[in-house]
Protein backbone atom coordinates (compact mmCIF):
# COMPACT_ATOMS: atom_id res chain seq x y z
CA UNK A 1 0.00 0.00 0.00
CA UNK A 2 2.70 2.21 0.40
CA UNK A 3 4.91 1.21 -2.32
CA UNK A 4 3.66 4.43 -4.21
CA UNK A 5 5.92 6.44 -1.41
CA UNK A 6 9.10 4.39 -2.21
CA UNK A 7 8.77 5.32 -5.73
CA UNK A 8 8.08 9.16 -4.90
CA UNK A 9 11.03 9.45 -2.43
CA UNK A 10 13.55 7.40 -4.76
CA UNK A 11 12.75 9.54 -7.67
CA UNK A 12 14.88 12.73 -7.46
CA UNK A 13 12.59 14.99 -9.69
CA UNK A 14 9.67 13.86 -8.13
CA UNK A 15 10.94 14.28 -4.84
CA UNK A 16 12.55 18.04 -5.86
CA UNK A 17 8.50 18.80 -7.51
CA UNK A 18 7.72 17.89 -3.99
CA UNK A 19 10.16 20.10 -1.96
CA UNK A 20 8.58 23.07 -3.97
CA UNK A 21 5.27 21.87 -2.75
CA UNK A 22 6.52 21.63 0.94
CA UNK A 23 8.08 25.43 0.53
CA UNK A 24 4.65 26.58 -0.49
CA UNK A 25 3.16 24.40 2.38
CA UNK A 26 5.63 26.42 4.76
CA UNK A 27 5.28 29.63 3.60
CA UNK A 28 1.12 29.91 4.19
CA UNK A 29 1.49 27.76 7.29
CA UNK A 30 3.74 30.75 8.74
CA UNK A 31 1.17 33.21 7.06
CA UNK A 32 -1.55 31.74 8.64
CA UNK A 33 -0.68 31.25 12.11
CA UNK A 34 0.19 35.50 11.90
CA UNK A 35 -3.02 36.34 10.71
CA UNK A 36 -3.60 36.83 14.53
CA UNK A 37 -0.68 39.52 14.62
CA UNK A 38 -1.39 41.16 12.06
CA UNK A 39 -5.30 41.61 13.38
CA UNK A 40 -4.01 42.63 16.31
CA UNK A 41 -1.08 44.87 14.91
CA UNK A 42 -3.72 47.05 13.18
CA UNK A 43 -6.95 46.34 15.56
CA UNK A 44 -8.88 44.66 12.78
CA UNK A 45 -12.02 43.31 13.59
CA UNK A 46 -13.09 39.74 12.12
CA UNK A 47 -15.09 41.57 9.53
CA UNK A 48 -12.07 44.28 8.60
CA UNK A 49 -9.95 40.65 8.66
CA UNK A 50 -11.86 39.76 5.83
CA UNK A 51 -11.37 42.31 4.06
CA UNK A 52 -7.85 42.76 4.65
CA UNK A 53 -7.60 39.03 3.34
CA UNK A 54 -9.30 39.34 0.24
CA UNK A 55 -6.56 40.98 -1.34
CA UNK A 56 -5.06 37.76 -1.40
CA UNK A 57 -7.50 36.10 -4.04
CA UNK A 58 -8.00 39.39 -5.61
CA UNK A 59 -4.17 39.12 -6.98
CA UNK A 60 -4.80 35.42 -7.68
CA UNK A 61 -7.89 35.91 -9.58
CA UNK A 62 -6.47 39.24 -11.41
CA UNK A 63 -3.08 36.74 -12.29
CA UNK A 64 -4.22 33.34 -12.45
CA UNK A 65 -5.58 33.74 -16.65
CA UNK A 66 -1.68 34.75 -17.61
CA UNK A 67 -0.92 31.53 -16.11
CA UNK A 68 -0.64 29.63 -19.10
CA UNK A 69 1.01 32.63 -20.95
CA UNK A 70 4.32 32.53 -18.34
CA UNK A 71 4.36 28.73 -18.72
CA UNK A 72 4.34 28.76 -22.21
CA UNK A 73 6.66 31.53 -22.61
CA UNK A 74 9.34 30.82 -20.35
CA UNK A 75 8.35 27.11 -19.60
CA UNK A 76 6.72 25.40 -16.85
CA UNK A 77 10.07 24.25 -14.77
CA UNK A 78 11.61 28.16 -14.87
CA UNK A 79 7.82 29.58 -14.07
CA UNK A 80 8.08 27.31 -10.85
CA UNK A 81 11.24 28.07 -9.92
CA UNK A 82 11.11 31.91 -10.06
CA UNK A 83 7.75 31.68 -8.77
CA UNK A 84 8.79 30.26 -5.62
CA UNK A 85 11.69 32.41 -5.38
CA UNK A 86 9.20 35.75 -5.73
CA UNK A 87 6.47 33.72 -3.88
CA UNK A 88 9.00 33.49 -0.44
CA UNK A 89 10.17 37.20 -1.17
CA UNK A 90 6.96 38.50 -1.23
CA UNK A 91 5.57 37.13 1.85
CA UNK A 92 7.83 39.31 3.98
CA UNK A 93 5.84 42.25 2.76
CA UNK A 94 2.58 41.86 4.76
CA UNK A 95 4.29 40.20 7.56
CA UNK A 96 6.51 43.17 8.09
CA UNK A 97 4.41 46.11 6.67
CA UNK A 98 3.40 48.71 9.15
CA UNK A 99 1.06 50.50 7.09
CA UNK A 100 -2.64 48.22 6.31
CA UNK A 101 -2.53 49.67 2.55
CA UNK A 102 0.95 48.23 2.07
CA UNK A 103 -0.22 45.24 4.17
CA UNK A 104 -3.12 44.26 2.23
CA UNK A 105 -0.76 45.17 -1.42
CA UNK A 106 1.49 42.98 -0.44
CA UNK A 107 -1.00 40.40 0.14
CA UNK A 108 -2.26 40.93 -3.79
CA UNK A 109 1.19 40.49 -4.56
CA UNK A 110 1.36 37.19 -2.70
CA UNK A 111 -1.67 35.83 -4.48
CA UNK A 112 -0.35 36.92 -8.11
CA UNK A 113 3.02 34.70 -7.39
CA UNK A 114 1.09 32.04 -5.51
CA UNK A 115 -1.37 31.69 -8.65
CA UNK A 116 0.90 31.09 -11.15
CA UNK A 117 3.80 29.05 -9.37
CA UNK A 118 0.36 26.91 -8.15
CA UNK A 119 -0.48 26.02 -12.01
CA UNK A 120 3.27 25.65 -12.86
CA UNK A 121 4.28 23.45 -10.05
CA UNK A 122 1.04 21.09 -10.72
CA UNK A 123 1.50 20.67 -14.22
CA UNK A 124 5.07 19.67 -13.23
CA UNK A 125 3.74 17.34 -11.62
CA UNK A 126 1.05 16.00 -14.69
CA UNK A 127 4.33 15.37 -16.63
CA UNK A 128 6.09 13.90 -14.21
CA UNK A 129 3.07 10.86 -14.03
CA UNK A 130 2.85 11.37 -17.52
CA UNK A 131 6.49 10.56 -18.46
CA UNK A 132 7.57 8.07 -15.89
CA UNK A 133 3.94 6.38 -15.50
CA UNK A 134 3.89 7.08 -11.93
CA UNK A 135 1.12 8.65 -9.81
CA UNK A 136 2.21 11.44 -7.65
CA UNK A 137 -0.31 13.97 -7.85
CA UNK A 138 -1.70 13.15 -4.27
CA UNK A 139 1.84 12.70 -2.21
CA UNK A 140 2.75 16.12 -3.94
CA UNK A 141 -0.12 17.65 -2.43
CA UNK A 142 0.97 15.94 1.11
CA UNK A 143 3.95 17.22 0.57
CA UNK A 144 1.88 20.53 0.63
CA UNK A 145 0.27 19.62 4.10
CA UNK A 146 3.13 18.64 5.45
CA UNK A 147 4.61 22.12 4.77
CA UNK A 148 1.59 23.78 6.16
CA UNK A 149 2.04 21.76 9.50
CA UNK A 150 5.99 22.68 9.67
CA UNK A 151 5.18 26.11 9.14
CA UNK A 152 2.06 26.62 11.53
CA UNK A 153 4.23 24.72 14.20
CA UNK A 154 7.43 26.70 13.49
CA UNK A 155 5.69 30.00 13.89
CA UNK A 156 4.32 29.19 16.91
CA UNK A 157 6.84 28.40 18.48
CA UNK A 158 8.87 31.30 17.47
CA UNK A 159 5.90 33.60 18.13
CA UNK A 160 6.13 31.89 21.70
CA UNK A 161 9.46 33.21 21.65
CA UNK A 162 8.74 36.65 20.92
CA UNK A 163 10.60 36.51 17.62
CA UNK A 164 9.91 39.38 15.09
CA UNK A 165 7.70 37.83 12.34
CA UNK A 166 9.26 39.89 9.67
CA UNK A 167 12.34 38.77 10.66
CA UNK A 168 10.99 35.15 10.63
CA UNK A 169 9.74 35.05 6.87
CA UNK A 170 12.73 36.99 5.81
CA UNK A 171 15.03 34.18 7.23
CA UNK A 172 12.59 31.62 5.63
CA UNK A 173 12.86 33.01 2.29
CA UNK A 174 16.42 33.21 2.16
CA UNK A 175 15.95 29.69 3.33
CA UNK A 176 14.06 29.08 0.60
CA UNK A 177 15.52 30.43 -2.26
CA UNK A 178 18.97 28.66 -1.48
CA UNK A 179 17.36 25.27 -1.58
CA UNK A 180 15.11 25.96 -4.56
CA UNK A 181 18.75 26.85 -6.47
CA UNK A 182 20.44 23.96 -5.57
CA UNK A 183 17.21 21.88 -6.56
CA UNK A 184 17.02 23.99 -9.92
CA UNK A 185 19.50 21.15 -12.15
CA UNK A 186 16.82 18.30 -10.91
CA UNK A 187 14.24 20.78 -11.83
CA UNK A 188 15.01 21.25 -15.52
CA UNK A 189 15.68 17.85 -15.88
CA UNK A 190 11.76 17.11 -15.70
CA UNK A 191 10.13 16.78 -19.49
CA UNK A 192 9.40 20.16 -20.71
CA UNK A 193 5.07 20.52 -21.57
CA UNK A 194 3.49 23.51 -22.77
CA UNK A 195 -0.55 23.73 -22.66
CA UNK A 196 -2.12 22.57 -25.33
CA UNK A 197 -4.62 24.37 -27.29
CA UNK A 198 -6.51 20.83 -28.04
CA UNK A 199 -5.69 17.36 -27.65
CA UNK A 200 -4.44 16.70 -31.28
CA UNK A 201 -2.15 19.57 -31.13
CA UNK A 202 -2.90 22.30 -31.86
CA UNK A 203 0.22 24.44 -30.83
CA UNK A 204 0.58 26.32 -27.76
CA UNK A 205 -2.28 27.50 -26.39
CA UNK A 206 -3.16 31.09 -25.31
CA UNK A 207 -6.60 30.20 -25.45
CA UNK A 208 -6.19 27.38 -23.13
CA UNK A 209 -6.63 29.46 -20.42
CA UNK A 210 -9.84 29.40 -19.19
CA UNK A 211 -13.10 28.01 -20.24
CA UNK A 212 -16.79 28.35 -19.50
CA UNK A 213 -17.09 25.64 -16.99
CA UNK A 214 -20.44 23.55 -18.02
CA UNK A 215 -21.02 19.93 -17.50
CA UNK A 216 -18.58 17.17 -15.44
CA UNK A 217 -16.44 20.17 -15.45
CA UNK A 218 -18.70 22.37 -13.83
CA UNK A 219 -19.91 19.82 -11.26
CA UNK A 220 -16.18 19.49 -10.34
CA UNK A 221 -15.70 22.85 -9.62
CA UNK A 222 -18.17 23.15 -7.45
CA UNK A 223 -17.21 20.28 -5.52
CA UNK A 224 -14.23 21.92 -5.32
CA UNK A 225 -15.16 24.90 -4.17
CA UNK A 226 -16.99 23.43 -1.30
CA UNK A 227 -13.22 21.58 -0.39
CA UNK A 228 -11.53 24.64 -0.88
CA UNK A 229 -13.43 26.87 1.03
CA UNK A 230 -13.10 24.79 3.58
CA UNK A 231 -9.24 24.61 2.99
CA UNK A 232 -8.97 28.58 3.00
CA UNK A 233 -11.09 28.81 6.09
CA UNK A 234 -8.99 26.21 8.37
CA UNK A 235 -6.45 28.07 6.40
CA UNK A 236 -7.00 31.46 7.69
CA UNK A 237 -9.26 31.13 10.83
CA UNK A 238 -8.14 28.21 13.21
CA UNK A 239 -5.22 30.10 15.03
CA UNK A 240 -8.23 33.06 15.23
CA UNK A 241 -10.35 30.41 16.79
CA UNK A 242 -7.68 28.90 19.00
CA UNK A 243 -6.03 32.42 20.07
CA UNK A 244 -10.04 34.42 20.36
CA UNK A 245 -12.53 31.30 21.20
CA UNK A 246 -10.53 28.57 22.70
CA UNK A 247 -8.57 31.22 24.19
CA UNK A 248 -5.16 28.60 24.15
CA UNK A 249 -1.91 29.40 25.05
CA UNK A 250 0.32 31.42 22.54
CA UNK A 251 2.65 28.20 22.08
CA UNK A 252 -0.44 25.87 21.01
CA UNK A 253 -2.21 29.17 18.58
CA UNK A 254 -0.91 27.39 15.34
CA UNK A 255 -1.58 23.56 16.70
CA UNK A 256 -4.77 23.57 15.10
CA UNK A 257 -3.81 24.67 11.81
CA UNK A 258 -0.75 21.83 12.86
CA UNK A 259 -3.15 18.88 13.46
CA UNK A 260 -5.31 20.25 10.43
CA UNK A 261 -2.33 19.71 8.17
CA UNK A 262 -0.73 16.83 9.85
CA UNK A 263 -4.05 14.49 8.98
CA UNK A 264 -4.43 16.25 5.31
CA UNK A 265 -0.69 15.25 4.16
CA UNK A 266 -1.50 12.02 6.05
CA UNK A 267 -4.49 11.21 4.16
CA UNK A 268 -2.80 12.46 0.64
CA UNK A 269 0.12 10.75 1.11
CA UNK A 270 -2.18 7.52 1.19
CA UNK A 271 -4.14 8.98 -1.49
CA UNK A 272 -2.11 7.36 -4.44
CA UNK A 273 -2.49 4.15 -3.08
CA UNK A 274 -6.53 4.41 -1.45
CA UNK A 275 -7.78 6.79 -4.48
CA UNK A 276 -7.16 3.45 -7.58
CA UNK A 277 -8.61 1.03 -4.54
CA UNK A 278 -11.39 2.47 -3.73
CA UNK A 279 -12.69 4.69 -6.10
CA UNK A 280 -12.08 8.37 -6.37
CA UNK A 281 -15.94 9.05 -6.14
CA UNK A 282 -16.00 6.99 -2.21
CA UNK A 283 -12.91 8.53 -0.83
CA UNK A 284 -14.03 11.69 -1.23
CA UNK A 285 -17.45 11.34 -0.64
CA UNK A 286 -16.20 9.78 2.54
CA UNK A 287 -14.39 13.48 3.17
CA UNK A 288 -17.30 15.08 3.13
CA UNK A 289 -18.94 13.51 6.00
CA UNK A 290 -15.29 13.45 7.98
CA UNK A 291 -15.16 16.98 7.09
CA UNK A 292 -18.43 17.77 8.75
CA UNK A 293 -17.87 16.12 11.99
CA UNK A 294 -14.47 17.55 12.39
CA UNK A 295 -15.66 21.03 12.95
CA UNK A 296 -18.70 20.26 14.38
CA UNK A 297 -16.19 18.76 16.83
CA UNK A 298 -14.11 21.81 17.54
CA UNK A 299 -17.23 23.82 17.54
CA UNK A 300 -19.25 22.31 19.98
CA UNK A 301 -16.53 21.57 22.32
CA UNK A 302 -14.03 24.65 22.26
CA UNK A 303 -11.13 23.30 24.06
CA UNK A 304 -7.13 23.17 23.09
CA UNK A 305 -7.39 19.28 23.08
CA UNK A 306 -10.90 18.53 21.23
CA UNK A 307 -9.92 21.49 19.00
CA UNK A 308 -7.14 20.44 17.54
CA UNK A 309 -8.48 16.83 17.27
CA UNK A 310 -11.69 18.60 15.49
CA UNK A 311 -9.30 20.15 13.30
CA UNK A 312 -7.59 17.20 12.08
CA UNK A 313 -10.28 15.08 11.20
CA UNK A 314 -11.43 17.84 8.93
CA UNK A 315 -7.50 18.26 7.48
CA UNK A 316 -7.97 13.96 6.72
CA UNK A 317 -11.49 15.13 4.89
CA UNK A 318 -9.99 17.60 2.44
CA UNK A 319 -7.09 15.37 2.12
CA UNK A 320 -8.11 14.02 -1.12
CA UNK A 321 -9.80 16.62 -2.47
CA UNK A 322 -7.38 18.54 -4.21
CA UNK A 323 -5.83 15.24 -5.59
CA UNK A 324 -8.72 13.79 -7.20
CA UNK A 325 -10.29 17.07 -8.72
CA UNK A 326 -7.37 18.33 -10.01
CA UNK A 327 -6.51 15.17 -11.96
CA UNK A 328 -10.44 14.77 -12.72
CA UNK A 329 -10.34 18.03 -14.54
CA UNK A 330 -7.07 17.24 -16.11
CA UNK A 331 -8.67 13.87 -17.81
CA UNK A 332 -12.29 15.35 -18.50
CA UNK A 333 -12.84 13.68 -21.77
CA UNK A 334 -12.80 15.94 -25.10
CA UNK A 335 -11.58 18.81 -23.06
CA UNK A 336 -7.16 19.81 -23.60
CA UNK A 337 -5.45 18.48 -20.30
CA UNK A 338 -4.42 22.14 -19.48
CA UNK A 339 -7.30 24.19 -20.18
CA UNK A 340 -9.28 21.79 -17.49
CA UNK A 341 -6.44 22.45 -15.21
CA UNK A 342 -6.41 25.99 -15.63
CA UNK A 343 -9.87 26.74 -15.22
CA UNK A 344 -9.95 24.46 -12.21
CA UNK A 345 -7.65 26.35 -11.00
CA UNK A 346 -9.12 29.52 -11.17
CA UNK A 347 -12.59 28.55 -9.24
CA UNK A 348 -10.32 26.80 -6.81
CA UNK A 349 -8.07 29.35 -5.97
CA UNK A 350 -11.21 31.81 -5.84
CA UNK A 351 -12.92 29.40 -2.75
CA UNK A 352 -9.52 29.20 -1.31
CA UNK A 353 -8.83 32.55 -0.63
CA UNK A 354 -12.79 34.25 -1.12
CA UNK A 355 -14.05 31.79 1.24
CA UNK A 356 -11.95 32.89 4.29
CA UNK A 357 -13.25 36.65 3.40
CA UNK A 358 -16.89 35.63 3.85
CA UNK A 359 -16.41 33.50 6.86
CA UNK A 360 -15.16 36.73 8.46
CA UNK A 361 -18.18 38.72 7.87
CA UNK A 362 -20.68 36.48 9.09
CA UNK A 363 -17.95 35.85 12.21
CA UNK A 364 -18.51 40.03 12.55
CA UNK A 365 -22.71 39.34 12.04
CA UNK A 366 -22.81 36.41 15.01
CA UNK A 367 -19.75 34.74 15.76
CA UNK A 368 -16.80 32.65 14.72
CA UNK A 369 -18.11 28.92 15.88
CA UNK A 370 -21.50 30.12 14.11
CA UNK A 371 -19.34 30.59 10.66
CA UNK A 372 -17.42 27.36 11.21
CA UNK A 373 -20.44 25.85 11.55
CA UNK A 374 -21.80 27.16 8.01
CA UNK A 375 -18.47 25.64 6.63
CA UNK A 376 -19.53 22.14 8.15
CA UNK A 377 -22.56 21.99 6.11
CA UNK A 378 -20.55 22.42 2.78
CA UNK A 379 -18.72 18.90 3.54
CA UNK A 380 -22.31 17.55 3.18
CA UNK A 381 -22.73 19.25 0.14
CA UNK A 382 -20.11 17.83 -1.78
CA UNK A 383 -20.66 14.56 -0.15
CA UNK A 384 -23.93 14.64 -1.87
CA UNK A 385 -22.43 16.30 -5.53
CA UNK A 386 -19.94 13.67 -6.08
CA UNK A 387 -22.71 10.68 -6.57
CA UNK A 388 -23.67 12.89 -9.90
CA UNK A 389 -20.39 12.61 -11.20
CA UNK A 390 -17.67 10.54 -12.94
CA UNK A 391 -14.23 11.40 -11.26
CA UNK A 392 -11.26 9.97 -12.56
Amino acid sequence: MLIHLRTFFTHRQSLAIGMVFISVGFLFGNWATLIPFVKQKFDLNDAQLGLLLLSFPIGATLMNPFSTFFINRFGMLNTTILGLILLATTYIVPVGADWLPLTSLGLAIVGMCLSVTNVAMNTCVTSLEHQYKINIMSTCHGMFSAGLMFGSIAASVLQGMKIVPAYQMAAIALVITAMVLFLRPTILGIHEEKIQENENGGGSAPGAKFILPKGALLLMILISLCTNVTEGTMADWTAVYMREVVQTDDYFIGWGLAGYSMFMALGRFLGDALIPRFGANAVLRGGGVISTLGIALAVTFPYTFTAIVGFALVGAGVSCGAPILYGSAARVPGMAKGAGLATMNTFSMAGFLAGPVFIGFISKSINLPFALSVVAILGLVWAFLVSRVKLY
